[in-house]
This record gives C-alpha cells, sequence and structure tokens, in this order.
C-alpha cells in the first residue's frame, strides 16, 4: 500500500476493501451464474428469460467494474481470478443446467445475497465515514432488491 490521505484511516480502508473483495466476488459469481443461463434457458418463458437474463448480466459487468475500481481506489489490489472469487463468494456454483424455474430461484437467492453482502459493506463505510463506498454499495442494493422483485414476479 501506498500513502494516500484521502480522510479515511488506513485500518478502516482495509476493512472496507475485503467487504468489498466480498461484494465483488458475490456479483462476479451472480454475473457468470447469470450469463450461463442466459445462453441455456428453455422452456416457455425462453424469449423473457433470454432477455431479462442479458440485461441482468450486462448491469453485472458495469457493477463488477465499479466494485474492482473501489478496491482500488482504497489502495488495495482487488481480486481477478476465479479461485479468489470462489473462496471469497458467498454464492456458489451450479452443477449442470437448472430448469427455468429453478433459474430464477437461484438467481433470486443470489440477488438477495448480494443485498445481505451489501448491507455488512455498508455498515463497515457509514462506520469509517465512507461516504463513496457507502454510494456505491447503496446504490447496488437497489438494483439488486428490484431485481429480485421482478424475478419473484415471474413465478408462476
Amino acid at each position: 500500500m501506498t500513502e494516500i490521505d484521502i480522510g479515511i484511516k488506513k485500518d478502516d480502508r482495509l476493512k472496507i476493501a475485503e467487504g468489498l473483495k466480498s461484494l465483488l466476488a458475490d456479483s462476479y459469481t451472480l454475473y457468470l451464474q447469470t450469463h450461463n443461463f442466459h445462453w441455456n434457458v428453455t422452456g416457455v418463458q425462453f424469449r423473457e428469460l433470454h432477455l431479462m437474463f442479458e440485461e441482468h448480466y450486462t448491469e453485472l459487468a458495469t457493477a463488477v467494474d465499479d466494485i474492482a475500481e473501489r478496491i482500488r481506489t482504497l489502495d488495495v489490489a482487488a481480486p481477478g481470478t476465479y479461485k479468489e472469487f470462489a473462496r471469497l463468494s458467498s454464492i456458489k456454483e451450479v452443477e449442470g443446467v437448472p430448469s427455468s424455474g429453478e433459474m430464477v430461484e437461484l438467481l433470486i437467492k443470489g440477488h438477495e445475497q448480494v443485498v445481505r453482502t451489501s448491507r455488512e459493506v455498508l455498515k463497515l463505510a457509514q462506520a469509517a465515514d465512507d461516504e463513496s463506498t457507502a454510494s456505491l454499495v447503496s446504490d447496488r442494493m437497489v438494483i439488486h432488491e428490484k431485481t429480485a422483485w421482478m424475478l419473484r414476479a415471474t413465478r408462476k
């Protein structure tokens, strides 16, 4: 770490960055899962889900970049390997190709997990008066809460 002075203590920056690493890992794992489901969804809701999943993974692609850049802004290296993401993520990989209904359920759980991870990072950011991280994480929570709601609405 280099010496930086952005008004956040070094120990707080490290704690926040560790939380953001988990958020990045959850977000990247959810991105991969969503992209996989976009490619492999079948069934009567194919078109609707195929297009919805594309919207979701496109949004997540931007999000992971924003989260990684915030980690770097705090002067910490961002994780960037499958091995690191697997270790840090609370979202587990899916074996095989689930049914479209199972895909929706897995994605709901994934988005809800990202919200829970975000809440933990938000606490750290607020305690350190890190408004930039708090804003980023709060915005992520809104998106994932809304996405989970939209996915729940597709249930039959």
